[in-house]
């Protein structure tokens, strides 16, 4: 395993568990440090993982030293068991959300960690710390029937449990010894607070497997509507569930990662807040999963984001904006928790996201693909829907050809992208299509003329004939050189069509991108050094640069070299095919994780790529 400094584990030891409306985080150490109730973006109850000290955790350890500890997922499942090796014996902790269906109207939030004695005997210790609200706000700990209960003003939890824990100021703790077979179960459960007395519920052996064996087959039966059956599809499977996790399921928004204020470098300032619905990653995972078969998920986030629309604004932001709340609320002010360090020391610790005041054109080009997807594969959109994304378009129009902060929400103010233009021809030609196929009302005429426009934009101001490549920024006009400014996201116009993979432009673009990006398999989005983003410090690999990295060779003919790429990046996964948002210099896992953006585009690479391999 890899060192870190005493109180942090590497980001890339942790497991995800989760219920559909929030997740939590479990380190190879059995603690428990991301925890945020009820919801994704919910303040954090464990948040040790920014903050070793005053975070907050759930611990759960053997007594003593820890020769090994190994991590794995019940098979098909999201149930992750951490299994410790001492001298004396193997002792296994299974954690787990209970899910019993879809749609469940009576689910109650609940963490349940389970701890067996699988061979020999083992003396545990598991420490209780709740820090509720980041930190900032105090909270009353009292015994209750076979546990605790934490009652802060916002939020109560109650915890039990089939041993005897007791209060230790803030925190409860207990000290347990197992014998070879036994275990010992421990239920965590979130609610508003409540001024009478908790219901309790019976702790015991039978409802433990009950819950385990639920939760199992909701896992294992939504599965089973993958119709991949490829090489890799363990892989494949695992990225699904892991995009699963990432799902609201009362509301269908799609977060972009569970977790905030993960460092893309180590004490720097690129450490931002995930937890909310980006129109570009969601719009991505939909895709995604509809590669896969999975279309109630498609289905509910265009729910979720029809209820968007009307709310919609115009003016120079446009009708959409760049990220939402999980309830579609577009008002997420920045923030930094002053009173955390951030993790390892990597200050500022951010909540809520300055990103959702950007103009970034290229999400309509991303989200009208989806909706394309969905209304070919899925069940249609509704005349609402379309109503809606006419007047969406009929703004983007007039807006099309102004500068943007782009794919990558740069602080170093706006200018004219080249992939964003891309993703504006790929809007206007998507909902061609869709009015062609279907018979729906537009004004072709004036759609085809504005996307042939946007076509010609990019040949000539995005074409760098000196340097024979797509850049990443247009020139000022069609006689003025653009700068030669290279950018990972122009991997992708063949993905969307813009471009056929033979033409020679795309062919040198990717000769180029390899030349100066690539580094083993592992892709830089850019050079900060050559394009300054306003940020100080660097950043790692960008991981779903990398599989774009591995499509587009595929695409231009290079399978042999795909595949290699493709089983490379697989061995940047951690130990359980979870992806971090970038990778660093010495294979580290960098930024929020897991991130649905990576996981999205290994199911893009790896479907595309048996298609190529026949």
């Amino acid at each position: 395993m890899n060192d870190a400094p005493a109180g942090y584990l590497p980001i890339a030891e942790h497991g995800l568990i989760g219920d559909l409306r929030t997740a939590a985080l479990v380190g190879t150490d059995g603690r428990i440090n991301w925890f945020c109730a009820p919801r994704f973006d919910s303040p954090s109850i464990f948040g040790s993982l920014l903050d070793a000290r005053n975070g907050g955790h759930w611990h759960l350890s053997p007594v003593g030293d820890v020769a090994k500890r190994q991590q794995y997922y019940f098979p098909d499942t999201n149930i992750l068991m951490t299994r410790m090796l001492t001298e004396n014996g193997i002792v296994e902790i299974q954690d787990f959300m209970p899910i019993r269906a879809e749609g469940d109207r009576h689910h109650r939030q609940r963490l349940v960690r389970r701890v067996v004695s699988v061979r020999g005997g083992a003396r545990l210790r598991t420490v209780i710390a709740p820090r509720m609200n980041y930190g900032r706000d105090p909270h009353k700990v009292e015994s209750q029937p076979h546990g605790v209960r934490f009652t802060s003003d916002a939020l109560e939890l109650s915890l039990q449990a089939s041993v005897t824990l007791r209060a230790d100021g803030q925190d409860a703790a207990g000290e347990f010894d197992l014998t070879e077979g036994q275990s010992v179960l421990f239920v965590l459960e979130s609610t508003a607070p409540s001024r009478a007395e908790p219901s309790v519920d019976l702790v015991d052996a039978e409802a433990a497997e009950e819950l385990f064996r639920s939760t199992v087959r909701f896992w294992r039966e939504w599965l089973s509507q993958s119709t991949y059956t490829g090489r890799w599809r363990e892989m494949v499977h695992r990225s699904a569930l892991t995009l699963k996790l990432l799902t609201h399921e009362p509301t269908g928004a799609i977060v972009a990662a569970p977790t905030m204020g993960l460092p893309e470098q180590l004490g720097g300032e690129r450490n931002w807040d995930y937890r909310y619905v980006w129109i570009r990653d969601a719009a991505f995972s939909l895709h995604a999963l509809l590669r896969l078969g999975f279309t109630r998920e498609a289905q509910a986030f265009i729910s979720w984001l029809t209820d968007c629309l009307p709310g919609a604004h115009d003016g120079e932001r446009g009708p959409l904006r760049v990220l939402y709340s999980i309830d579609g609320h577009d008002e997420l002010p920045e923030q930094t928790l002053d009173h955390w360090e951030g993790y390892r020391g990597s200050a500022p610790v951010r909540v809520g996201n300055g990103a959702a005041d950007q103009l970034q054109l290229d999400i309509y080009g991303e989200l009208f693909d989806s909706v394309y997807l969905f209304n070919k594969h899925g069940a249609g959109i509704s005349h609402e829907s379309w109503r809606n994304l006419c007047a969406i378009l009929d703004w983007l129009l007039e807006h099309w050809d102004s500068p943007d902060a782009g794919i990558w929400e740069t602080r170093g103010g706006q200018q004219r992208h080249t992939y964003s233009r891309v993703m504006c021809w790929v809007a206007v030609e998507r909902m061609i299509r869709m009015a062609r196929q279907r018979g729906l009302p537009g004004d072709l005429g004036r759609w085809m003329a504005e996307r042939d426009r946007i076509y010609h934009q990019i040949m000539d101001q995005g074409w760098s004939a000196q340097d024979q490549t797509f850049v990443q920024r247009l020139s000022g006009d069609a006689e003025q050189p653009p700068e030669s400014i290279l950018d990972a996201s122009l991997l992708v116009l063949p993905m969307v069509k813009f471009l056929s993979p033979e033409d020679p432009r795309f062919r040198s673009t990717v000769k180029a991108i390899g030349e100066n990006l690539v580094t083993d398999s592992l892709v830089f989005r850019y050079d900060p050094k050559v394009s300054p983003d306003g940020l100080d410090g660097t950043e790692g690999t960008f991981s779903i640069c990398s599989f774009w990295w591995v499509e587009a060779l595929a695409r231009t003919g290079q399978v042999d070299e795909a595949r290699v790429a493709l089983e490379k990046m697989f061995t940047y996964a951690n130990h359980l095919g979870l992806y971090a948002e970038q990778i660093g210099m010495t294979g580290e896992h960098l930024g929020n994780f897991p991130q649905a953006f990576t996981h999205l585009a290994l199911i893009s690479a790896a479907t595309s790529l048996d298609g190529f391999m026949g």
